[in-house]
């Protein structure tokens, strides 16, 4: 059975209900098994390992895709690398910007027609008016969450293009 849903970048699935959802390919550029600074287990386990930038899907794949990229800017020191904050979350270099559209282009092309794209953001260090530059297409709607309210959830729908 081929997956109606793909998470673009699932990290440790922190928001999923259930981690091994089979309605859901679970995807990231990392493999990890570490421990964090409180002792827990934390991994990243994807189903596939690719890049965002780089899917190895056919175009039209997916009724749904949901990308939670990285949103911690890096300034590339050992101990920032290091950090539970960046083995939890990834992190952005300084091609942050053309990476993320580089990004959002591959999870419009691997979605089918009339599809959704579910896009989490948290503004820690960029504020998600400067990311949805990045991408032609207009959001449908969005919800701001977390304790200080900086974690944007977004839905996006793919164009359905009429034939004449």
């Amino acid at each position: 059975m081929e997956k109606p849903i793909l998470d673009a970048c699932c990290g440790g699935k922190m928001f999923y209900f259930n981690k091994h959802d089979e309605r859901v390919l679970f995807q990231d550029i990392r493999k990890v098994s570490t421990h964090l600074c409180d002792g827990r287990l934390f991994e990243i386990n994807p189903d596939i390992q690719a890049d965002f930038t780089n899917m190895p899907y056919e175009d039209k794949s997916f009724s749904m895709v949901v990308f939670d990229p990285p949103h911690l800017k890096c300034s590339g020191s050992k101990k920032e690398v290091n950090g539970w904050q960046m083995v939890k979350y990834g992190n952005l270099g300084k091609d942050w910007r053309d990476m993320l559209a580089k990004g959002f282009k591959e999870c419009f092309r691997v979605l089918k027609p009339g599809g959704f794209l579910i896009f989490k953001w948290n503004e820690t260090d960029i504020k998600v008016s400067e990311i949805l530059k990045l991408t032609p297409e207009r959001p449908i709607f969005g919800h701001i969450s977390g304790k200080r309210s900086n974690t944007h959830w977004i839905c996006f729908m793919k164009e359905i293009i009429k034939e004449e």
